[in-house]
């Protein structure tokens, strides 16, 4: 079984406007992409170091298809809309599919 490939992103918004429109740019590249949100933005409570106002977290099929999302032509025109609104970190990272506490 493959592992899933995820994007991991906190972001701070400085314009809202300007934002929606890179959601509405990234859903091209995130529907051929196969990407799920996990989380998308959303109440939360930082227990531990710095935060961000905004959180997401979406699930690919693999982590290459993670990758391949970030780097096509699509995403690159979305993120575009979002360099100059937004200030964040996004980390693409593999899924884990070992062994679990209790197992």
């Amino acid at each position: 079984m493959t592992a899933k490939g995820y994007w991991i992103g906190r972001i701070d918004v400085a314009d809202e406007a300007g934002y929606r429109a890179y959601i509405a740019a990234n859903a091209e590249a995130f529907a051929r992409y196969g990407a799920r949100f996990l989380v998308r933005g959303g109440p939360f409570e930082a227990v531990e170091g710095t935060a961000r106002s905004r959180n997401v977290v979406i699930e690919f099929p693999s982590l290459d298809a993670a990758r391949a999302c970030y780097l096509s032509p699509e995403y690159q025109a979305a993120k575009a809309l979002r360099e100059p609104v937004s200030v964040g970190d996004l980390v693409i990272i593999e899924g884990y599919a070992g062994p679990q506490p209790g197992d």
